[in-house]
Order: structure tokens, then C-alpha cells, then sequence
């Protein structure tokens, strides 16, 4: 949304690029050239700024995304990226202290027209419990939503043994990949989204988007679905019915493919 963004007068910095990523949540990216623990020190504290300005950061969203996106602001995860030359043990072992989401992405350019973007390591915040949204009105509150923690923990044992089953499998797909509790859906992601996983407890099924062409799949009724006109919760054109073990032994070469393209 806007690069070398001051801070203002008190803390007189400049934010490199503010954003916000594909599950709604604020970004912070800082650069460096070269080897440089500035980096690190530079964007928690712009970090601290942005959780210190919400409001600012919100009207921000609303001017350039517009209400829909400003409604959707993802404030239990914000993300720190920072991008430089290399980084050291005591880089890496530093941000593990902080109980923060950051990611340290190494570069190489090759020439002048490739660049390389290397995760050489990554921290998750325990975000802890999502406080649930409440209305009060005329004196009594109502719950608006209930969050994919609550759908998991009120699941049956054999949702939540599927679930457990899919996520084992996500994660050992390669050591770069991130998992985040978000409200609404659980996202395994490199960079970027390659699943997002719903928990639905009524149907006792879980449904999960992955970044997998429609239009090279043959697509079977209850099983997968083209969702790319067809508004859904995290990211991904595809969607993946599981509702047992055979299913998950059928998707996984869907989730191989979203996770390599990814």
C-alpha cells in the first residue's frame, strides 16, 4: 500500500513497504544490501508503531482496497518480513526469542533480470485465544462468529483425527513451510497461501482451497469444485471436499501440486 511510509514526528521513521497480505493481515517488509542486524531491530519497531496505530492502518486499507478489505483486517497475526544480503546464527537465534511473526528472506541476484528469494527462516507467535466479535444491543450481547479453533475443538474424534492427518501431511511437505491459525481458517503457506483448511463440525468434513487450476482438474461432484466465481473464506480457485482418510489419500497429490507451484 505505500513505501518509505513515515511514522511522524515522534518516532520519525520510514516503514521501507506497508502492506497487507492475501489472509488480511498487516505486513511490514524491510531491506538491507548486506548482512545487517539493523534490519531486525528496524522493523520491530515499526512493528511496535503499526499494533500502536491501528486506526491509522485501517484508513490506510479503506483508502486504497477499499470498506470490503478494511472489514477483514487480520489483527491476531501481523507479519514482519525482512529481506536481506544474508543473515547470521545470532539473527536467526534472536528473532526465535521474540515471540513475534517474522520471516528472514535472504536474496541473490543472478545478472540483471533473475532474483532469488530464499526463507531462511521463519518465527509463528502463539497468537494465543481469538477474542470473539460481540454486538450489544438493547442490553444483550450476541456472538457474531465462532472461530475454525472453536469449530475444531467442538469436532468429533474422527474430524479432528482427519484434520491432524492433514495437517501432519501439509507440514512434512518441505521445511519451508509456515502454519497459521487465522479466525476463520487454518492457512499452510511458503511465501505464500498454498492451503487453507475450514473445519466444518456439522458435516463432521473439512474443506480446503488450494492454488490449483480448475481447468486442469477433473472435477468430481462432493469431492472437488471450481470456486472461482464463489465467494469462500483464504485463498485458492480450488476446492477440496475431505471427509475421510481415502479422501486425504486422493488429495494429496492436488495438495503436492499447489504446494510445488506455490
Amino acid at each position: 500500500m505505500a513505501t518509505e511510509y513515515s511514522t511522524g514526528k515522534t518516532h520519525a521513521g520510514r516503514i521501507d513497504t506497508l502492506g497487507i497480505d492475501e489472509n488480511g493481515c498487516p505486513v511490514i517488509i524491510e531491506y538491507e544490501r548486506s548482512t545487517n542486524e539493523n534490519v531486525i531491530n528496524q522493523g520491530l519497531f515499526y512493528l511496535d508503531w503499526l499494533l500502536d496505530h491501528k486506526a491509522e492502518f485501517e484508513l490506510l486499507v479503506l483508502r486504497t482496497f477499499g470498506q470490503s478489505m478494511a472489514d477483514t483486517i487480520e489483527w491476531s497475526a501481523p507479519r514482519l518480513v525482512c529481506i536481506a544480503g544474508d543473515f547470521t546464527k545470532y539473527d536467526q537465534h534472536a528473532v526465535q526469542q521474540i515471540n513475534r511473526n517474522i520471516e528472514l528472506i535472504k536474496y541473490k541476484r543472478y545478472g540483471t533480470e533473475l532474483l532469488l528469494l530464499d526463507l531462511v527462516h521463519s518465527v509463528t507467535a502463539d497468537a494465543g485465544s481469538i477474542e470473539p466479535v460481540v454486538d450489544v444491543v438493547g442490553g444483550k450481547s450476541t456472538t457474531v462468529y465462532k472461530t475454525v479453533t472453536d469449530h475444531l475443538s467442538s469436532a468429533n474424534a474422527s474430524t479432528v483425527d482427519l484434520y491432524e492427518a492433514l495437517k501432519a501431511f501439509l507440514m512434512g511437505l518441505g521445511d519451508d513451510v509456515q502454519f497459521k491459525t487465522l479466525k476463520f481458517y487454518f492457512a499452510f503457506k511458503r511465501i505464500k497461501n498454498f492451503a487453507c483448511v475450514e473445519v466444518r463440525k456439522q458435516t463432521g468434513k473439512l474443506q480446503v482451497y488450494a492454488k490449483v487450476d480448475p481447468d486442469t482438474v477433473t472435477l468430481e461432484e462432493g469431492f472437488t469444485r471450481d470456486v472461482r466465481d464463489i465467494g469462500h473464506f483464504g485463498t485458492g480457485d480450488l476446492e477440496i471436499t475431505l471427509g475421510s482418510m481415502e479422501d486425504l489419500e486422493r488429495a494429496k497429490p492436488l495438495l503436492l501440486q499447489s504446494y510445488e507451484d506455490s
